[in-house]
């Protein structure tokens, strides 16, 4: 592992803790269970956290985080508009895996809300960004700034969006004021059911369903993907967003991409 620097006080220095350009070149070759090993022994089980929207097929980096570090902090945000399935989902997984999950919710209640914006029809949703700012980016925001981690686990891999191809293992998020570190970023979907058949660990249960990224339950924001069509093909269909806002280094509210 690269040499880690002497402690530093400022945020600008603190990036300095870890050599990121040898790390990064290490880690294109080790396997997602080291890297998660990796963060607990560098930043401790105590200040690691880890976001969960547990979608799809969330169980996998749930059960090799909890495997090291058992009570790490879970974030999980709560819309106001996610699938019943995903509620039970998450309790499932909770039960299973004994979860400390920590649910941050919108601060809006979600049907005044979309009466006040306008949003007549809550099948769909005619201003997606604003949804995502205001009811998914600032619970996750305000958790982040509540935990304040020195290391955030995140699932994200290279192979679901254009703007996730270039991203690296370990990155300093100057957004959260902490590292954000992606175990999964090379792995494939095949690589992921050999982890979750392996462990016997289940799928959400809308996968079946032909739901294979969740998000919120407005159809433009998730639906069912079609034969042939990428896995994110059912996420904010018919549009150019690719991101909820919460895996981009800037401010949700001032980002057209989310």
């Amino acid at each position: 592992m690269p040499i880690i620097a002497e402690p530093m006080t400022t945020e600008i220095a603190e990036q300095t803790d870890v050599d990121l350009e040898s790390l990064n070149a290490i880690f294109e070759t080790a396997d997602a269970a080291r890297m998660v090993e990796w963060a607990v022994a560098q930043f401790g089980a105590e200040h690691t956290v880890m976001s969960s929207s547990f979608g799809a097929e969330s169980a996998m980096l749930l059960h090799m985080a909890t495997r090291v570090a058992p009570d790490m902090k879970i974030i999980f945000v709560d819309t106001g508009y996610l699938f019943p399935e995903t509620h039970l989902f998450m309790e499932q997984l909770r039960r299973r895996l004994n979860l400390n999950v920590w649910a941050y919710r919108t601060m809006q209640d979600p049907i005044a809300w979309l009466a006040k914006n306008g949003e007549a029809d809550p099948a769909i949703r005619n201003d997606r960004n604003i949804c995502c700012a205001v009811n998914k980016n600032e619970p996750f925001e305000r958790a982040m700034a509540e935990l304040r981690p020195k290391a955030w686990l995140r699932g994200i891999r290279r192979d679901q969006a254009s703007t996730r191809k270039d991203r690296q293992f370990v990155e300093w998020s100057r957004r959260f004021n902490c590292y954000a570190i992606s175990p999964m970023l090379k792995m494939t979907r095949r690589d992921i059911h050999a982890y979750l058949k392996q462990h016997d660990l289940p799928y959400h249960p809308l996968f079946d369903k032909g739901y294979a990224s969740i998000g919120c339950n407005p159809i433009s924001c998730t639906r069912p993907i079609q034969i042939g069509e990428d896995a994110r093909a059912g996420r904010w269909a018919g549009s150019d967003k690719i991101e909820c806002g919460i895996n981009v280094d800037n401010n949700s509210l001032d980002s057209a991409q989310i």
